[in-house]
């Protein structure tokens, strides 16, 4: 079974860093959970894939809390789905498709873009919402 990125290509468990790295790694773990926490109390930012960058760093930086996170009773499944497969359950997809619809009407209504600007936009977040949408379900 796989769970992290480097083992998908070297077969090994990846490997704690130190020094500064680690303390890098450390705070940026850190700063994806509070924006996953965000991403659950805001309906148009996302969690999961803030959950998921939280473990991978927590995995190279503090072991003890990536084991929390995949121990989470919400979050540690759809992790572990992650790392083993790529899988995003049915609910994560249609909230985040949702969410970039929202965001999307929220950005024309406030930013009032030009055409190209509103397309170039539009475009890209149909490729993300395409890219999740094509993802695994279980």
């Amino acid at each position: 079974m796989q769970h992290h990125a480097q083992e998908e290509l070297t077969g090994d468990t990846p490997v704690v860093l130190s020094g500064p790295q680690r303390v890098l790694y450390f705070c940026l773990g850190f700063l994806m959970l509070g924006l996953g926490v965000i991403g659950a109390i805001l309906p148009v930012m996302p969690t999961t894939i803030f959950i998921i960058l939280a473990a991978w760093f927590f995995a190279r930086s503090s072991p003890k809390l990536e084991k929390r996170i995949l121990a989470h009773p919400q979050f540690g499944p759809l992790v572990i789905k992650w790392r083993d497969r790529g899988a995003i359950p049915r609910r994560a997809k249609k909230f985040a498709c949702g969410g970039m619809m929202i965001g999307y009407a929220i950005f024309l209504w406030s930013a009032q873009p030009g055409l190209y600007l509103s397309l170039g936009v539009a475009l890209f977040m149909l490729a993300c919402a395409y890219y999740v949408v094509s993802r695994p379900e279980e």
